[in-house]
């Protein structure tokens, strides 16, 4: 008599076939039993021998559906029961949820060549998926993974997409998003003044093309959220996109109708290919290295020589792309800074400012996204934005204390990471919470996860600096849920992201923390961005970090780079930027730096004041845009005879006064713009190497914004590469603002007091 056994397969297992790839083999290898989707996992019973087993299981985990990812698999005997064939059986919650969310997955081969084939009944249905493919995160209401638990609900399957939901030879057996023209999910066209246009549904896509090319803005509702479209090589569109959008120079992002009109457009790496056309579908910033004369290249990305390009998520896009044929500008359908919209009514009110004509549809997103944005350094991936396709669940780590923990992260870039269970959420990307919605949207999704996992945290890790938004909101709900509060300081939260992403707090040797980024409130009452951590043996301490200097108008200087150059030149060199200023501007500065008491360590102001140095920004339009001129320059420079601008100096501190001076000198030599900017980038990679030797230390770990820095990442890499070195930084996460939330939680469950 067979025995009856119990497999527990943990991971990401819900919503991406896993039941229907359990059935087919459990048929395979002729076993009786069941499978189900539970709050851990997924649960499979069987009637077996020990032998049948071991071939069940060998064949299950070496070829898992392409989406899913095994963490763990348990088995055990069980009180036998005779089970008559196999089934797939409905989930049911028994307790607390303890699994990872699913993420969305961008459109498969499959589902495209349906939409494009007349014969199809799903032909041109612009929200066809398959177990593989299709929202999941974006539209979970709770766990497990069933359609009545998600925004699928409202949509009952007619009788053929029935059939292929109990068919075990489809694609869609038990897919829980299945739906099709006939029961699924309807399109809405409207102009800006609330007129409905009344286009039968598969000539909307069409008309979307035809509106397109009349040089009209379209607010186009896709699976995670709202997109703001243009043609990308019509001026008054984009001119008209940027000024209601008020996004006036900060680059827009290309949808692009295939991969080979981007290899057209671009030269690519295999490694960028391949993330293009992966089930994330991220933004990639390419650099442009040929003649594009069908793009407005300078109202797309102002002054810069990169671009943010795309392929189509969804079945929506594909359609629109096979019409259009073309490149499309494709941003955040949001004001610029504010959330990305998701709500119908709420879009129809606001971007209707901005946009002709509106494109609705009746799914309702539970968890508005962003796109993911990447940039690689030759083949090292660099993470800009994590957002759709890899927000929230961080896979790579399981808490164990049983503690419930929610880190509020930072205040720029603003992510939040959850421990509810055994298990470790890292939300989607919000951004700025100086803007209201931002902060709305934040505090609304923490109060979702908690309904979500029916867990109120019990430690509430907030940034130090007492203005953060993230911080006020953490007292806030600690007051509210009677939990414990701590602080902990930002670029240690940066340093523990890093050594949390590598698996080394476990080392024996000492490792050198570098943070670099622009601003985060420090231990001593100054602003910190420019510091060297030693970590040793569960202690973090402050080695040193930049020579501080004179931080001035507030806000005002991590906009303005002449105010960071202002700051660090001398007094005698001040009167040689004195063009940069009006004559009042110039008497109120000059003033404001013989009266600062506030100082910074920012490496971040010191690339804004290079930035300046260089005349390549005085005064930012977006967040980075001096830091990304800066890098664009470097690249530019193809000669490898860089200046150390600190050569023979010797410093407990990093001077960057002496730095800025010493570039000052090389320009009046007649030295390249493009050869200076490469020398700074090389001579703070120097920095790093003589003080990790000077400490006799072999493992450095860099984290912070300024280390999205492409050039930099590349050249630290060949100047460690065949030395005695390690050298990491993050790639799991941004390096930016994005990981503080993940940092907290590492900071707080590996270091000690």
């Amino acid at each position: 008599m067979p025995k009856t056994f119990k497999i527990i397969i943990t991971g990401q297992v819900q919503g991406v076939g896993f039941r229907p790839f359990v059935f087919r083999l459990a048929k395979k290898h002729q076993l009786n039993g069941e499978v189900f989707n539970n709050e851990l996992g997924v649960i499979i019973h069987l009637n077996s021998s020990d032998a049948q087993l071991n071939s069940f299981l060998k064949e299950l985990l070496q070829n898992p559906p392409g989406s899913s990812i095994i963490i763990s698999h348990v088995f055990k005997t069980i009180e036998n029961k005779l089970f008559s064939g196999f089934k797939i059986i409905k989930s049911k919650q028994q307790s607390q949820l303890n699994l990872p969310l699913t993420p969305d997955f961008a459109i498969c081969s499959d589902c495209k060549s349906e939409i494009e084939d007349p014969d199809n009944k799903r032909y041109k249905y612009p929200f066809t998926t398959c177990v593989n493919c299709g929202p999941r995160y974006a539209i979970t209401k709770k766990f497990p993974f069933e359609r009545e638990n998600t925004s699928l609900s409202e949509f009952t399957m007619c009788d053929n997409c029935l059939a292929e939901y109990e068919n075990p030879e489809n694609r869609r057996f038990h897919s829980q998003t299945n739906s099709c023209p006939v029961c699924g999910i309807h399109l809405e066209l409207i102009d800006n003044i609330g007129n409905k246009l009344g286009i039968d549904q598969k000539e909307i896509i069409q008309k979307l093309a035809e509106l397109l090319s009349e040089g009209q803005i379209i607010a186009i509702k896709n699976t995670n959220g709202y997109l703001l479209c243009c043609d990308a090589n019509t001026e008054k569109a984009i001119q008209t996109l940027r000024k209601k959008k008020r996004r006036l120079s900060k680059p827009f992002a290309l949808l692009y109708p295939n991969l080979e009109l981007i290899k057209s457009h671009f030269s690519i790496s295999n490694t960028e290919e391949i993330a293009l056309a992966s089930s994330v579908a991220p933004i990639v910033i390419l650099p442009i290295q040929k003649q594009i004369n069908s793009l407005k290249l300078d109202l797309i990305a102002p002054n810069l020589k990169q671009m943010g390009v795309m392929l189509p998520s969804s079945a929506l896009l594909e359609l629109l792309m096979i019409a259009y044929q073309k490149p499309i500008i494709a941003t955040s359908g949001n004001v610029h800074s504010s959330a990305i919209h998701s709500n119908n009514v709420e879009a129809q009110q606001e971007l209707s400012k901005i946009a002709d004509y509106i494109v609705h549809h009746n799914l309702d997103i539970q968890f508005p996204q962003d796109d993911s944005v990447f940039k690689f350094s030759e083949e090292q991936q660099i993470i800009l934005r994590r957002s759709r396709g890899m927000a929230p669940s961080y896979l790579d780590y399981h808490p164990k204390n049983g503690e419930a923990i929610l880190a509020m992260g930072a205040h720029l870039k603003s992510t939040f990471a959850f421990v509810p269970n055994q298990q470790l959420y890292v939300s989607q990307y919000f951004g700025n919470l100086d803007n209201y919605d931002v902060l709305k949207r934040v505090k609304n999704t923490i109060l979702q996860y908690i309904d979500l996992f029916e867990t109120q945290p019990e430690t509430i890790l907030i940034d130090s600096h007492p203005l953060y938004q993230s911080s006020q909101l953490g007292k806030e709900l600690t007051t509210q849920w009677n939990a414990k509060c701590i602080e902990i300081q930002h670029h240690k939260a940066h340093f523990a992201s890093v050594l949390g992403e590598h698996y080394l707090f476990q080392s024996k040797e000492k490792i050198l923390g570098v943070i670099w980024d622009g601003t985060g409130w420090g231990e001593d009452n100054s602003i910190w961005g420019g510091e060297f951590f030693m970590y040793e043996n569960h202690k973090i301490d402050r080695l040193t970090h930049f020579e501080y200097f004179n931080w001035i108008a507030n806000d005002k200087m991590a906009q303005e780079p002449r105010l960071s150059l202002l700051s660090l030149l001398n007094k005698k060199e001040r009167v040689s930027i004195r063009e940069k200023f009006t004559e009042t501007e110039w008497n109120v500065y000059i003033k404001t730096i013989q009266a600062a008491a506030l100082k910074t360590s920012s490496v971040g102001r010191l690339f804004d004041a290079m930035a300046s140095l260089l005349g390549l920004l005085d005064i930012s339009t977006f967040e980075g845009e001096a830091a990304m001129l800066l890098e664009q320059c470097a690249v530019n420079y193809k000669q490898t005879d860089y200046l150390n601008l600190l050569e023979d100096i010797e410093y407990d501190k990093v001077p960057s006064q002496i730095i800025i001076q010493n570039s000052k000198v090389q320009l009046s030599k007649g030295d390249s713009k493009e050869k200076i900017a490469a020398s700074f980038i090389y001579t703070l990679m120097k920095c790093i190497i003589s003080i990790a030797q000077k400490n006799h230390i072999k493992i450095i770990a860099c984290s912070g914004g300024v280390f999205q820095n492409a050039f930099l990442a590349k050249h630290l890499h060949f100047l460690t590469v065949n030395t005695d070195i390690m050298l990491i930084i993050n790639r799991k996460l941004s390096g930016n603002d994005e990981n503080i939330s993940f940092g907290q939680l590492m900071y707080y469950q590996n270091i000690k007091p």
